[in-house]
C-alpha cells in the first residue's frame, strides 16, 4: 500500500506485484515458489515496517530544538518526555522533513501537536498502534 512505499522510502510495490502474478503461473514450481516469497516478503514488512531508523547526533541548536518538540508531542500525547512513541514520531518528521529544522519540520510539529491536542479519536489511534506512525506524520506532513 501506500504508507508502506513511503515509510521505507523506496517502491515495494512492484516487486510485490510482480511476485503476486507469479502465483498464478502456469507452472505449479513456479506458482508455489512465488506463493512462498510473498509469505515471506510480507511477514519481512510487518516486522520492520514500524522500526525506528538509526539516530545520529546533531548540533546542539538542532538537539535543542528537537527536545523541544518532543516535549510538546509528549505533552499532547499525554506521556513521558522519554516515551519510544514521542520519540518515533519526532523522528519521522525530522526524516521526512530532510533532517533539517525547517519551517516544514516546525509547521509539521505543530500540526502533529494540534491534532493530538484537539482530536481525542486520533490521539487514541496513534497511542494504541492502529494509525501507523508513519502514516500519521506522512498525512500531516506542511
Amino acid at each position: 500500500s501506500k504508507q508502506n512505499h513511503l515509510s521505507f522510502g523506496f517502491s515495494i510495490l512492484v516487486p510485490g506485484h510482480t511476485v503476486s502474478k507469479l502465483r498464478q503461473h502456469s507452472d505449479p514450481e513456479v506458482a508455489c515458489l512465488a506463493g512462498e516469497v510473498d509469505t515471506e516478503w510480507r511477514t519481512f514488512l510487518e516486522k520492520h515496517l514500524n522500526r525506528p531508523s538509526i539516530e545520529v547526533r546533531s548540533d546542539p541548536k538542532t538537539e535543542t530544538l528537537r527536545k523541544n518538540a518532543q516535549k510538546l508531542l509528549s505533552e499532547a500525547l499525554e506521556l513521558e518526555m522519554d516515551h519510544l512513541l514521542v520519540e518515533n514520531i519526532e523522528r519521522e518528521t525530522f526524516h521526512l522533513c530532510s533532517r533539517l529544522i525547517n519551517g516544514p519540520y516546525r509547521r509539521t510539529v505543530r500540526a502533529l501537536v494540534f491534532t493530538l491536542k484537539h482530536r481525542a479519536e486520533i490521539r487514541a489511534q496513534v497511542k494504541n498502534g492502529s494509525l501507523p506512525v508513519g502514516t500519521f506524520v506522512q498525512n500531516h506532513k506542511k
